[in-house]
């Protein structure tokens, strides 16, 4: 694609070099640069693409987008200034791949939990209806029915281009995504336009990067702030910042809710570890789901797809056929009769959902043992609040290893138990090892209990010191369940 092409719609403050080229690829990685690439010089929050521009021309690069020139301009090189490259990249990568959102409906979940089920469903549904559908999220990414690993919630924004520029050649009319705080922060959706925003709730995550509560909130509000008009925002009224992340955009406002009055309303009629019968706006419906949360997520569900056209009771059909996301509320049963659940919860809001949940259901006919941990690494404020969480809804705790990373499980361990009183502790024990601590909980857990096994949920790894063990919470339960 012709350089001049790529730059139509960037403010450019200088250029040295011609505009007159073919440009074969772009990158804001230097490694990746190949003959006739063109790359952009981004200040990250790790490194700053700018220390590596003669690299990049060792590599082949043909043009250099960037924010200061370099000290040597080299001959033939064309060097293009801009106030800031974080700022520009997305759009750079939307122009290169053919603004590929143009030719298809992005649709964009954000909020603290619930993304990946809201996103997941929502291209589990599409595919029922017989649509070419795409997904980018935290556990895979699919175009259609192919899947594309993934590492990030959200990709860089000229990994993400080209990956919506597959999308929309193989024919995808939707594409459902993930839209995680720090991509909004990072300005990777820039450039993208969105048909529609689904807010989830918002409640303390990824402080180690925000800092602030305030400042992650910030984050999420962007992505409404910069809906177009032609789009929808579905809120969540029942989380107190719902309509805080809608007073600012220019996207047709609608909400869902299970306590107010909104366009889409739910109300758990039954519930129980086999699923819930559900009434939703006024009409009855079966799901394969537990707990309140989830009803939640499946209004957001019903919500989007009606408001992408599709009748009312074809959703609630297709939403009847709908089953979990791996790693959501997973319950398995034991043929001793109690019930392990697997959960991805890996905040404080999270794991106090999936406990109230379980004790909705159990309604006292049997213990609820959990077992949780923390991830190294991360925000270490919210692992006393977990530590409690736990201990608040449990009736035996076991504190063990999740994701270490490059810290030691036992001071992790510590630190969410110098969130627990004497008293407290009387109900806990701590057993680094993950796979003996879930074993332990098997032991201790009687016909008609209900064991939580939390924060892993999809992951099949455990990563310490910079590798990852294979590990499967599932997999364990599934080979301590075969030998009772």
């Amino acid at each position: 694609m012709r350089l001049e092409k790529i730059l139509n719609g960037i403010n450019i403050i200088e250029t040295k070099g011609s505009l007159n080229q073919e440009i074969r690829g772009i990158h804001i990685d230097s490694r990746k640069i190949e003959a006739g690439h063109l790359f952009v010089a981004v200040k990250g929050t790790q490194t700053d693409g700018h220390a590596y521009i003669n690299k990049a021309i060792e590599k082949g690069a043909s043009t250099i987008v960037c924010e200061n020139f370099p000290e040597e301009i080299i001959e033939d090189i064309t060097y293009i200034k801009v106030h800031s490259t974080e700022d520009c990249v997305g759009s750079l990568a939307t122009a290169f791949y053919n603004d590929p959102t143009s030719k298809l409906e992005l649709i964009g979940v954000t909020g603290t939990n619930g993304k990946t089920t809201i996103a997941t469903l929502l291209y589990n549904m599409f595919r029922k209806f017989g649509y070419k559908v795409g997904l980018i999220s935290t556990v895979c990414n699919y175009i259609d029915g192919e899947a594309i690993p993934t590492e990030h919630t959200t990709p860089d924004p000229i990994t993400l281009n080209q990956l919506l520029g597959r999308m929309a050649d193989e024919g995808c009319k939707y594409t459902f995504m993930e839209v995680s705080s720090h991509s909004v922060a990072q300005k990777r959706i820039g450039g993208l336009k969105f048909a529609g925003g689904i807010f989830t709730n918002l409640t303390r995550d990824h402080l180690d990067y925000h800092l602030t509560v305030e400042n992650y909130l910030k984050a999420k509000k962007a992505f409404f702030d910069n809906l177009p008009k032609s789009a929808f925002a579905l809120t969540n009224l029942d989380d107190k910042n719902g309509m805080i992340m809608t007073q600012n955009t220019k996207a047709k406002v609608c909400t869902y809710s299970l306590r107010h009055i909104c366009d889409f309303k739910g109300k758990v009629l039954e519930d129980g570890f086999e699923g819930m019968l559900l009434d939703i706006n006024n009409v009855e419906v079966n799901v394969q789901f537990i707990g309140r949360f989830n009803a939640s997520n499946l209004l957001a569900v019903y919500g989007t797809a009606c408001l992408l056209g599709k009748k009312p009771e074809d959703v609630l059909l297709a939403m009847s056929t709908l089953q979990p996301v791996s790693g959501r509320f997973d319950a398995i049963r034991s043929q001793k009769g109690y019930t392990a659940i697997v959960d991805y919860a890996h905040t404080p809001d999270a794991l106090a959902n999936v406990l109230k949940t379980i004790n909705e259901v159990q309604n006292g006919r049997g213990q609820v043992i959990t077992i949780v941990g923390a991830g190294g690494n991360r925000d270490k404020g919210k692992r006393p609040i977990m530590a409690q969480e736990a201990v608040k809804q449990s009736d035996k705790v076991i504190i063990t290893s999740d994701n270490p990373r490059f810290e030691e499980p036992q001071d992790i361990i510590n630190d969410m138990l110098a969130g627990l009183s004497k008293d407290e502790m009387r109900k806990v024990i701590s057993i680094i090892d993950r796979k003996e601590a879930i074993k332990t909980a098997c032991m201790l857990a009687q016909s008609g209990d209900a064991i939580l096994v939390a924060g892993k949920g999809h992951e099949n790894y455990q990563d310490i010191k910079g590798v990852k063990h294979h590990f499967d919470d599932k997999e364990v339960i599934r080979e301590i369940f075969a030998n009772e």
